[in-house]
């Protein structure tokens, strides 16, 4: 890289960063605008919406509006779906790049390159990566402190309960060295009583997700104390064992005897695959390996919580390099369709194979199954819908980077064939 290829990187990277140190959450797109300016590139932030359907154009002052773009059937949408750059459709010299936190999947980026875009080039690649690297992190960063970006997710209004769950929840996507974690909890604008969390320090990961009774505001006030006390033992130094006591005394208080929760506890030992969990009361987990459902993790059982405290029993499993565990609640296999027919744990599993078969990372592979779930509804829940998969020692973590190569697998006809939205990427 020569000096003046070096300082106009340099100067990408401090415009974005000076730009956005004042900035409020609407203001992001216009920083990531002038960022790219200093390159001759124009960029355009898109962001998912809550039931990642759609791609949702933020507004860029001095650019003409764009359309929302379809998920499941774009270019666009192929860069989400598989987080790798997608070349724009012909006649247009540009790349979509994927906009991710972590492993957290937020949106894409179009950038309009004039000279066109050369994904065989070193320096291209890198300014790509520090781009949609420094836009996911700072879409992140600056979200809590406004509503600008999160009003543009929004296809419709949240209620109360949903706003306060969902406020509490983590990220729906984390990844660090020999872990995957993905999570996605639906419907989007009215959950009530599911919730799910996660944790990772000192190479144990924590994991549980909870399903309170009722399906109102006060159900969703039990889940959120549940999860609190949860994050709170954690993170003042207590094991699963200790967790759970506190967890059972709270709903018992607050649910006064008639309402209760059912959920999952998990400790993961990152260095060793030793899974050591808890279930009260609630579907068990499932343990993929190799692709496919090998057992349900069926041990470890007590009452569900707010019923007393009872035995603390913790059940162990030993996990091999690859392995998914996958928690879920009862309103994933309990979706009816017209017929009455509950979608099922065999359906579900065999959703979950069929995902990875195709190679499919867990964020892709919960958004698939959600939409089955929703589908098999008419799109309307019954129920709320909560799954999270944790995978250990599957080196898939390093597969979550803003650029990666590009590859023709996950191609849905539109993408392959091209028409209104898109072309060949065969060249």
């Amino acid at each position: 890289m020569s000096s003046g290829d070096s300082e106009r990187t340099l100067a990408m990277v401090r415009t974005m960063l000076d730009r956005a140190h004042l900035a409020t959450t609407g203001q992001i797109p216009d920083a990531v605008q002038e960022a790219a300016r200093t390159l001759g590139w124009t960029a355009v932030l898109y962001l998912v919406d809550h039931e990642q359907r759609l791609l949702l154009p933020s507004p860029v002052t001095g650019l003409p509006p764009r359309r929302p773009l379809a998920v499941d059937t774009t270019l666009a949408g192929r860069c989400f779906r598989t987080m790798e750059p997608t070349p724009s459709p012909a006649g247009v010299a540009g790349v979509w790049l994927p906009v991710v936190d972590g492993a957290d999947r937020l949106g894409v980026l179009e950038v309009t390159v004039p000279e066109g875009p050369d994904l065989d080039d070193e320096l291209f690649l890198d300014r790509c990566r520090m781009l949609s690297h420094l836009c996911g992190h700072l879409v992140a960063a600056k979200s809590p402190y406004g509503d600008g970006l999160d009003h543009l997710r929004r296809l419709r209004s949240r209620t109360v309960a949903s706003e306060l769950l969902h406020q509490a929840l983590p990220p729906l996507s984390f990844a660090c060295e020999g872990l995957v974690i993905s999570c996605l909890l639906q419907p989007a604008y009215d959950v009530a009583a599911d919730a799910f969390d996660y944790g990772v320090g000192d190479d144990t990961a924590h994991l549980m997700v909870l399903d309170a009774t009722g399906h109102d505001l006060e159900g969703t006030i039990l889940a959120t104390l549940a999860l609190a006390a949860y994050r709170n033992n954690r993170r003042n130094g207590q094991g699963l064992a200790e967790s759970v006591p506190v967890i059972d005394r709270l709903i018992a208080e607050h649910g006064r005897g008639e309402r209760f929760a059912t959920g999952v506890l998990a400790e993961l030992d990152l260095s060793t695959g030793r899974l050591r969990y808890l279930n009260a009361g609630h579907p068990a987990p499932l343990l993929m390996r190799e692709g496919r459902v090998v057992k349900e993790l069926d041990e470890g059982h007590r009452v569900l919580f707010g019923l007393g405290q009872g035995e603390v029993t913790l059940a162990e499993e030993w996990l091999q390099p690859g392995d998914r565990i996958v928690l879920y609640t009862d309103g994933v296999v309990e979706a009816r369709d017209d017929g009455g027919e509950f979608l099922g744990q065999e359906r579900l599993e065999e959703l979950l194979q069929k995902a990875a078969a195709a190679g499919l990372p867990a964020p892709e592979t919960l958004r698939r199954i959600v939409h089955d779930v929703l589908a098999r509804q008419g799109g309307v829940l019954q129920d709320d819908a909560t799954l999270l998969i944790a995978e250990w020692a599957s080196t898939r973590e390093h597969t979550f980077s803003a650029v990666g190569g590009v590859s023709q697998h996950d191609l849905s006809p539109h993408d392959q064939t091209g028409g209104e939205n898109g072309h060949s990427l065969r060249r």
